[in-house]
């Protein structure tokens, strides 16, 4: 089965939990994940401009380059310059159409317009939009399980599925509805 393929934009890496669940949701092949340097430097910068330690933040990024080897679009960066959108979104566009991913997963849809992205076959697409495109009747198990898994795994401090929903309510407000309901439910 081939995967579909997706970007990751820097925004949707900030937050840990969000990065956390889309990340789970990569390695239990959802979809198929795609990262570049770029993409991961703004990501430090970031977190160690809202005051993350260094250390830390770089201990984060050797642990997806670990963990998501086959993830890192090459040769993407020639294509930068030619991209239709605004000069600091180019390299997200371009690992796009180098890896040819259908979607963008952004915070900021307003610096990938629909009719710039269209040409090249791909979305942009809010983490909320993505989530609950994803938790379709094949994959709900799958998704349940890996935020049942992502909540047990939290140490500091222990958090419940519910509070970790609760985390997760201030990026993705549909996709918690939906994980909700689907708790509520006997379905599941």
């Amino acid at each position: 089965m081939s995967l579909f393929g997706v970007v990751l934009n820097a925004c949707t890496l900030f937050p840990a939990s969000l990065r956390d669940t889309l990340l789970r949701t990569a390695h239990a092949d959802l979809y198929r994940l795609q990262l570049t340097d770029n993409i991961l430097e703004e990501v430090r910068l970031n977190l160690v401009k809202k005051g993350y330690q260094e250390q830390g933040v770089k201990r984060l990024i050797d642990e997806l380059k670990r963990n998501f080897p086959q993830a890192f679009v090459e040769h993407y960066d020639v294509l930068i310059p030619f991209m239709p959108i605004s000069e600091k979104d180019r390299h997200v566009l371009a690992a796009a159409v180098a890896s040819k991913a259908q979607v963008i997963v952004t915070q900021n849809l307003k610096d990938f317009p629909p009719h710039l992205l269209k040409p090249f076959e791909i979305e942009a697409q809010s983490p909320d939009d993505f989530l609950v495109d994803l938790f379709d009747p094949d994959n709900e198990r799958t998704m349940i399980q890996i935020l049942l898994d992502q909540a047990s795994d939290l140490r500091n401090p222990p958090q419940t599925v519910f509070q970790l929903l609760d985390t997760l309510n201030q990026h993705t407000p549909k996709f918690v509805d939906l994980v909700r309901r689907s708790l509520d439910s006997d379905e599941i």
